[in-house]
């Protein structure tokens, strides 16, 4: 009868309570991630970027995370020393490296502040500026990507064997409220002072510090009540064989190649959506912001009921097909047409909702708890491989396809031509359609049940992982 007793997850006020909580952890995360996004130009015209030095500084958020594969050390730190320490640590990295970067847009920094001559002295194709955003984003990126694999793990911890697929769906939601806002509120913040919305989104990561230390109140507590009710114990040690279980099972690996390509097309393509809209429809700034707020802020309500809809219908290898090849038409479509961009940027929404609503609580399918942290912890440090190159990339063909206008001639209304970009993202996001459709081939001979719903227990399911 012991094992019949109630535990914090039971209730279910507190369950989502606590969803709210880390939630906004990763909300703080997103806009921050986003908040440069909405100022290309203006860092074009304050601190004479190129396109290729915006996208070397995007890009290397995810530096850390693919050529240190922090993700994959941070997801195995997670399962050995277990949400608390991890996450705290992973958060105080976040906070860092958003207050590096900001100082170096200030003044301060590039009139010959602290630092500034050591960054002077290396690299001097890049200003300074380039050099200390791009470090401040990189520690950034170290921080972030783990602590939303520790979120990830938060959210199964609480709601597997419930609401699994919708607790995924309303944490993305609103964490994409995040991104949404840096887009909508980035130009308009900037008016006064263009380096406000970065320190308002400073002052948001620093708030989901001492939220994530209230979370962990109440994960101790459940932690004791799981040892004392259930005898189970709160992390299992790591050991080499997850890693190789992982690697050696084909449908953790074709998941993970949809999660690398999806990413890759369209977290790059949000970082120069606001620019895209300016350029391709004419639009001011604000106006270029505000529909690129559109995307994530779509998705806001788009993901949970896509995945309200896992949980009760299943059909989560389907979605992701779906999901994906709608990616790849609405790429086309902004490429070659002038479609209304608020029609666009809405299908593009949906796509957004489908497939991650699909996928992340798929995982906890393929992968038990003990080693979640891991699976999530490679497949984030194979995504961002894409969030590195693929920024870098995009603003390389950029410049390449407009080298005959200067920054003096954008100023004076001269107009880049993306096509040629947007063309690369479509092709990037055509390869993750293959591996979604081998998703779901082979789903059919794995056993893990990806069309069945979220509660339903496939018959025969390899369990060997």
């Amino acid at each position: 009868m012991e094992q019949l007793r109630q535990s914090l997850r039971d209730s279910a006020a507190l369950r989502w309570g606590i969803l709210l909580l880390i939630s906004y952890v990763m909300a703080a995360n997103y806009y921050f991630y986003d908040a440069l996004s909405p100022l290309k130009s203006i860092l074009q015209e304050k601190l004479g970027f190129s396109s290729s030095d915006y996208g070397w500084v995007v890009g290397f958020y995810a530096f850390p995370n693919t050529f240190l594969l922090m993700a994959i050390l941070g997801g195995i730190i997670l399962d050995k020393i277990g949400i608390r320490i991890t996450g705290t640590m992973f958060v105080v990295f976040m906070l860092i490296g958003a207050f590096l970067q900001v100082y170096g847009t200030t003044d301060y920094f590039n009139q010959g502040g602290f630092g500034y001559g050591l960054f002077n002295s290396f690299l001097t194709n890049f200003s300074p500026a380039v050099k200390m955003m791009a470090l401040g984003m990189l520690i950034f990126g170290l921080g972030a990507e783990t602590s939303i694999v520790v979120v990830s793990k938060i959210i199964v911890k609480w709601f597997s064997g419930k609401e699994l697929a919708l607790a995924f769906g309303v944490n993305l939601g609103i964490a994409r409220i995040g991104s949404a806002l840096a887009f909508f509120l980035g130009p308009r913040l900037a008016i006064p002072n263009w380096q406000t919305p970065l320190w308002f989104a400073l002052s948001l990561l620093l708030i989901s510090l001492l939220g994530f230390l209230v979370y962990c109140i109440a994960d101790v507590k459940l932690d004791k009540q799981n040892l004392a009710y259930n005898g189970v114990e709160a992390e299992e040690p790591f050991r080499l064989k997850d890693i190789t279980d992982l690697i050696t099972n084909r449908t953790f690996i074709y998941i993970t190649m949809l999660c690398v390509t999806f990413y890759a097309s369209i977290f790059p393509f949000l970082k120069y959506a606001a620019d895209f809209f300016l350029y391709k429809f004419g639009v001011p700034e604000t106006t270029a912001g505000a529909i690129a707020s559109w995307l994530p802020l779509g998705t806001v309500a788009f993901t949970p009921f896509f995945g309200w809809l896992v949980d009760i219908k299943g059909k989560s290898a389907s979605l992701m097909i779906y999901g994906s090849s709608l990616l790849v038409i609405v790429f086309l479509l902004f490429a070659f047409t002038r479609m209304n961009p608020y029609v666009l940027v809405f299908l593009l929404g949906i796509s957004f909702s489908l497939v991650p609503a699909a996928m992340w609580p798929s995982v906890s399918k393929i992968v038990p708890l003990q080693k979640i942290g891991t699976a999530y912890g490679m497949m984030f440090s194979l995504q961002n491989l894409g969030l590195f190159a693929v920024p870098v990339v995009a603003g390389m063909i950029l410049d390449a396809t407009n080298k005959a206008i200067t920054p003096e001639m954008l100023q004076n209304g001269a107009v880049l031509n993306y096509t040629p970009t947007i063309i690369m993202f479509a092709i990037i996001g055509s390869v993750g359609v293959l591996f979604a459709f081998l998703l779901k081939r082979e789903d059919k001979t794995s056993g893990y049940g990806m069309e069945l719903p979220s509660n339903a227990t496939p018959p025969g399911k390899d369990s060997s992982l």
